[in-house]
């Protein structure tokens, strides 16, 4: 019998956003990449059980963080308590994550370059401040796919109006580390639908007219 192939499962998970004193609703993607016994979880969010349920009976290698804002990150030391899985965190987006979890640090640190293996794909991290200083995205080639958290989303940069965001550090990441890739690229995003590279690229100039 031939091992399953890689998958990507996704659920979406339900619960807040918090930061500089307003909350808002929101519904958060979370990414399941792995095969049939084992699995990464990229952005633990809202809601641990229901992302233990989707995983099943995997091996849970590690629990990755995009960018360290409440809502991509609140489930994620329940999930690890649950299954044993490191959580994987850039440093630069420590103060962030302290806000939410002031008694529990990472476990890990993500660097840009650094490769992560899951069921035979490896995903490559790539630093792409700008929404949050330490966010980052997730590359898996064999899977013609990037994971961008909240640094682009279908139809532009994400948000950067808030504490620790910077909009011209977000068109630069973008640019220079996202929009380099395939233009068939599969972008999974942190909320709402996915894209592609090749739809996202053209409106560039757009995005830089728009933030000023």
């Amino acid at each position: 019998m031939t091992a399953a192939p890689a998958r990507i499962d996704h659920l979406v998970t339900s619960g807040t956003f918090s930061l500089d004193g307003g909350t808002w609703d929101v519904d958060t993607n979370v990414w399941i990449v792995g095969d049939d016994t084992e699995a990464i979880v990229i952005d633990a969010a809202h809601d641990a059980r229901a992302i233990a349920a989707v995983l099943g009976g995997r091996t849970l290698r590690a629990i990755v963080c995009t960018h360290a804002h409440n809502d991509h990150i609140d489930a994620a030391p329940a999930l690890a308590e649950a299954t044993g899985a490191p959580v994987l965190l850039h440093p630069d987006d420590l103060p962030l994550w302290k806000q939410t979890h002031p008694d529990r640090t990472p476990d890990g640190e993500l660097a840009d370059g650094q490769v992560l293996t899951v069921a035979g794909i490896a995903l490559t991290v790539l630093h792409t401040p700008g929404h949050a200083p330490g966010a980052v995205c997730l590359y898996a080639p064999e899977l013609a796919t990037v994971f961008t958290g909240d640094t682009l989303f279908q139809g532009g940069p994400g948000a950067t109006g808030r504490s620790f965001s910077h909009f011209p550090t977000i068109v630069d990441s973008i640019r220079d580390r996202l929009l380099t890739l395939p233009p068939q690229t599969r972008v999974c995003t942190g909320h709402g639908d996915g894209t592609t590279v090749a739809a996202e690229a053209p409106h560039l100039q757009e995005w830089i007219t728009r933030g000023h």
